[in-house]
C-alpha cells in the first residue's frame, strides 16, 4: 500500500526590499489549477482565507484591462475586500495589480502568478513586488502566509473532485 500523497506546505521567500516569492505544489494540472485562479465561480468557493470567512461579492473579468473584486465576510461585521486589474492573462502566467482595502487602500501590489507543471501536478509560484520596503513589512505582518496556506490546502482538496 502507498501511503498518500500530500502536497508540502507553501514556501515564503523574500527577495530584495520589495519582493515576496511564495510557492506552493499543488496536487492537480495546471490547466485546472489556472481555472481556479480566474473563474469566480471557483475563486469563491477556495479563497477565503480562514474557516468562518465568505466571499459574497467575486468579479473577475481575465483579460488584460480586465478587472476583479473580490469581498470578504466573517458574517459577524468584518469585512474587507480587494480590487485589481489584469495585466497578462495566459493559461501559464497570471499579471496583476491589487489594492487591498482594510479599510483603507493599500498601495498597488504588482503579482505574478505562474502554474508550471511539476511532479504530477503545479507548481505555483507567486511573485508579490510592493512599492516599498515598510509596504512588504505591512503585509508580511498581515499573516498573508497563514491565509494562504489555508487557502490553497482548500483548493487542492476542491480539486481533487474535480
Amino acid at each position: 500500500m502507498t501511503a498518500p500523497q500530500t502536497s508540502p506546505p507553501l514556501k515564503l521567500v523574500t527577495d530584495g526590499d520589495t519582493r515576496i516569492i511564495v510557492t506552493r505544489h499543488l496536487a492537480a494540472p495546471p490547466a485546472l489549477v489556472f481555472r481556479a485562479h480566474t473563474e469566480a465561480d471557483l475563486i469563491r468557493r477556495w479563497m477565503l482565507g480562514p474557516d468562518g470567512w465568505t466571499m459574497p461579492v467575486c468579479h473577475s473579468d481575465p483579460r488584460p484591462g480586465g478587472t476583479f473584486r473580490f469581498e470578504w465576510s466573517n458574517g459577524a461585521g468584518h469585512s474587507f475586500h480587494a480590487t485589481g486589474e489584469y495585466l497578462e492573462v495566459t493559461p501559464t502566467r497570471i499579471v496583476h495589480v491589487e489594492r487591498m482595502f482594510l479599510p483603507d487602500p493599500t498601495p498597488d501590489n504588482h503579482v505574478e502568478t505562474r502554474f508550471d507543471p511539476a511532479a504530477g501536478g503545479t507548481l505555483l509560484t507567486m511573485t508579490m513586488t510592493l512599492q516599498s520596503a515598510e509596504d512588504r513589512a505591512a503585509i508580511l505582518a498581515s499573516g498573508m502566509s497563514d491565509g494562504l496556506e489555508v487557502s490553497y490546502a482548500r483548493l487542492e482538496t476542491i480539486l481533487e473532485g474535480a
